[in-house]
C-alpha cells in the first residue's frame, strides 16, 4: 500500500475497499448511472456503489474472489468490456508499474475514478498524467484492516482523456 506501511503486501495488492472510503465519492456520482469495475476483487466496491443507486454494467478481476466477477486482466480492458458504462470506478493496485498504464488505458475509454494515495499527485512521476486529471476528492486515511488505523492519506482521482488545457479541481475532505 503506502510508503509508511509496514506489513507484507498481499498478492496483486488485493485489499477490500471499505464503505467509508467510498462514501466521500457519493456527491460526485450524482449524474452517473452505470459503472465498470475492472479491479473488482471480492466485489466490496461494487456493493458500496450499488447501495448508492448506481448500476454495475461489468466487473472484472485478474483473480476474481466472488461469483459474478469475470476474469480479465485490467490492462487488457477495452471499450467492449464496459458494456455501456458511464464511468470506470476502481481501487487499483498502487504499484506504479501497474497503476500508470491503467490511468492511460482507462481514461482513454471513459471518465475514470481511481482510489489511491494522496501523495502521488505531488511527485514527478505524476507529471505525465496530470493533463488527464480532472478532480481529486480527498478522503483522508483509510482503515484497510480491522483494528488498525491507516497510515497514508488517500484520494479519489478522476481521470479523463489527455487535455493540456484542463485545470484539476481539488475537493478537500468533507467534515
Amino acid at each position: 500500500m503506502g510508503k509508511r506501511s509496514n506489513f507484507q503486501r498481499k498478492p496483486r495488492d488485493f485489499y477490500k475497499t471499505p464503505v467509508a472510503a467510498v462514501e466521500p465519492l457519493r456527491p460526485y456520482l450524482r449524474n452517473a448511472q452505470t459503472f465498470c469495475e475492472p479491479c473488482a476483487g471480492d466485489g466490496a466496491l461494487v456493493g458500496s456503489l450499488l447501495t448508492m443507486g448506481l448500476n454495475c454494467a461489468s466487473a472484472y478481476d485478474i483473480d476474481p474472489q466472488q461469483t459474478g466477477i469475470q476474469k480479465l486482466d485490467a490492462n487488457l480492458l477495452e471499450k467492449k468490456h464496459l458494456s455501456g458504462a458511464d464511468l470506470i470506478i476502481t481501487n487499483p493496485p498502487w504499484d506504479r508499474k501497474v497503476l500508470h498504464p491503467m490511468i492511460e488505458r482507462f481514461s482513454n475509454l471513459c471518465p475514470t475514478w481511481l482510489l489511491f494515495d494522496a501523495d502521488w499527485v505531488h511527485t514527478k512521476q505524476a507529471v505525465p498524467y496530470l493533463p488527464r486529471l480532472r478532480k481529486i476528492v480527498s478522503i483522508g486515511r483509510v482503515k484497510w484492516f480491522e483494528n488498525t488505523t491507516g497510515k497514508d492519506n488517500s484520494c479519489w482521482h478522476l481521470f479523463d482523456r489527455h487535455d493540456e488545457t484542463h485545470t484539476t479541481i481539488f475537493f478537500g475532505r468533507a467534515q
